[in-house]
């Protein structure tokens, strides 16, 4: 049986390729290699020579039928992600490649038995709260004026009885709040709807904070254990943004990989979407103190910096029940997630540079911004 990756030579494609080949399947990966995750054009070390690889878009039409052709199945975890306005091109890519791997599907008549593509938490955006009396409301953005006064969290609405209270959110649920959430509502829809009327079972999967090793230290969108590990390895201190008691789900690659084996293997999975998180509220300051044990940091106490990320969510958690219910569970602690993000660190002599790329790029894009004196 043959997969295609769209994507595949990147941090969870990358990973899902060898838990394949390591099962029987032959892959192939579909990537366009792109800067800035990609440094100089060329597939990276680490992706497995027994991987088949097309460099390529998959917006492109025949270079996305060319590799369709003779699989059996897609794994679809090309996307676009970032902090950049580029609002069209999240759907440009997200989700017109997911429409058209479809068309190609039913014009072409090829047998593919099923399609499973990224979705993300982002498609929760806030997520669910509960209020003081009980009812459950979906919160909207904060503004920036309320963030640059250092009112971090939700504020209820008028006629809301407060202090609002974050829940774990489940899959019914969809409230993005940025142009990437928006897009992967867009291609779940895609994914699950054209693969009924198509008859081809597809699955989307919400990815919480994945972490762990091949995360590029070049993509301004991948979080906390990237950054914090950089800024240690480097011997600096994290910024920390807004007071840091900001909730998060974090997830490690092994967990993630088993669960895209699962929904691959197991047919309950078909046309169904599921939060794929590790089931544990954890604050941003609880992890950057992980970080710091694993670096021998002693003594180091979380600080905030000062300043807050625009467009961030307050807290987020997924309720992962619906695939523990296929017999899933995240089995991996933060701590095994940031130990092997740190000796792959350090086996790739990351230097200061990178870490000086990303915070001129956030800073560039407006993204990070004081609080007022």
């Amino acid at each position: 049986m043959r997969i295609l990756i769209t994507g595949g030579a990147g941090f969870i494609g990358s990973h899902t390729a060898d838990a394949l080949l390591a099962r029987g399947y032959q892959v192939r990966v579909l990537d366009s290699l792109e800067e800035p995750v990609h440094r100089g054009g060329k597939p990276p070390k680490y992706l497995s020579p027994d991987v088949e690889f097309i460099k390529g878009d998959v917006r492109d039409e025949s270079t996305l039928l060319a590799a369709l052709r003779g699989c059996d199945a897609v794994y679809h975890l090309a996307a676009y992600q970032d902090y950049l306005p580029n609002f069209s091109r999240f759907y440009a890519v997200n989700v017109v490649s997911t429409a058209l791997i479809y068309e190609l599907i039913l014009r072409e008549h090829l047998p593919i038995r099923k399609v499973i593509v990224a979705s993300s938490q982002a498609a929760l955006g806030e997520g669910l709260y509960v209020t003081a009396d009980g009812k459950k409301v979906l919160p909207s953005l904060r503004t920036d004026e309320q963030l640059s006064r250092g009112l971090w969290e939700i504020q209820p609405k008028s006629g809301e009885a407060g202090p609002l209270r974050s829940v774990a959110t489940d899959e019914t649920i969809a409230n993005p709040q940025n142009p990437y959430g928006m897009s992967k509502i867009a291609e779940e829809q895609a994914a699950l709807n054209l693969g009924r009327r198509c008859s081809v079972p597809s699955v989307a999967m919400r990815y919480s904070i994945v972490q762990g090793p091949r995360q590029s230290f070049y993509n301004a969108y991948s979080g906390a254990c990237r950054l914090f590990c950089l800024s240690f390895h480097l011997g600096k201190q994290p910024m920390i943004y807004e007071d840091g008691q900001q909730v998060r789900d974090f997830v490690n690659i092994k967990d993630v990989v088993d669960a895209n084996v699962l929904v691959l293997e197991d047919p309950r999975a078909d046309y169904e979407m599921f939060n794929v998180g590790g089931g544990k509220a954890i604050t941003v300051s609880q992890f950057a103190a992980a970080v710091a044990a694993k670096f021998g940091a002693a003594g180091y106490e979380p600080k905030p910096c000062g300043k807050y990320r625009f467009g961030d969510t307050r807290h987020i958690l997924s309720d992962i029940s619906k695939l523990q219910a296929l017999g899933w569970n995240p089995t991996r602690t933060i701590d095994e997630s940031v130990e092997a993000y740190r000796d792959w660190l350090r086996a790739e002599e990351a230097s200061e540079d990178i870490l000086e790329y990303s915070n001129r790029q956030m800073a560039a894009l407006g993204v990070v911004r004081d609080v007022a004196k």
